[in-house]
């Protein structure tokens, strides 16, 4: 289970556009903003290294180290540079650890290799990698294990598969698709009889007007 032990450091910055964000990226620090819990939204800055540390922790909750003064906080969302997806800004929020909130987690499919469906060529594929719990923030898992040892082709396995830990609610619907193991993907290459073929329909093919005009003359 997830514990509020992850640190990340920040500190306090004066917002003035995206000029001054510009700056901040090419100093290797990151702006962000704290809210929520009551309270008014709080802007601040991260090390860029250190932020990149910390969202392996993305939708947990860790100990935001605000000047000084530590706050429980959520990793709500974070905006990624489209070309090089280093992240541009990040969203905190606030929690109380007495009060359950939603976030999702991570999907971690196990025992791939041992099933019948992946050993006669089925495609596993994992439809949705994220889902939607409800926990005390204490309690929020670092991720979920979904057993695929047993999966046939053409088997699916939904949210009603995956087995929370106590304490955890799954909030979204039970039917949600979340692996499915498809046959196998036929590649159909050409022979040499349907080239041979190709070939004789080609030759069998009527001649240009003009040429058969000039045979019929001659």
């Amino acid at each position: 289970m997830a514990t509020a032990t992850t640190k990340l450091p920040a500190s306090l910055r004066d917002v003035d556009g995206s000029r001054e964000a510009r700056r901040l990226r090419r100093a290797g620090q990151i702006p962000g903003v704290v809210y929520g819990g009551g309270e008014d939204p709080v802007a601040l800055q991260i090390e860029v290294l250190t932020l990149r540390r910390v969202l392996a922790h993305a939708g947990q909750i860790v100990d935001l180290d605000l000047d000084g003064t530590t706050i429980p906080v959520l990793l709500k969302d974070t905006q990624r540079h489209p070309v090089n997806g280093e992240p541009v800004h990040v969203d905190l929020l606030r929690v109380r650890m007495d009060v359950a909130i939603q976030t999702t987690v991570v999907v971690e499919l196990v025992g791939f290799d041992d099933a019948p469906g992946a050993k006669e060529g089925g495609v596993i594929e994992q439809v949705n990698r994220d889902v939607t719990v409800e926990a005390l923030p204490g309690d929020i898992p670092d991720g979920l294990q979904l057993d695929v040892s047993g999966m046939e082709v053409n088997d699916t396995l939904t949210l009603a598969d995956l087995i929370a830990p106590s304490g955890v609610t799954l909030v979204d619907e039970p039917e949600t698709v979340l692996v499915t193991c498809t046959p196998p993907r036929l590649e159909v290459e050409p022979t040499d009889e349907i080239e041979e073929e190709t070939g004789l329909v080609g030759e069998g093919e009527a001649a240009p007007a003009g040429e058969a005009a000039a045979e019929s003359g001659g």
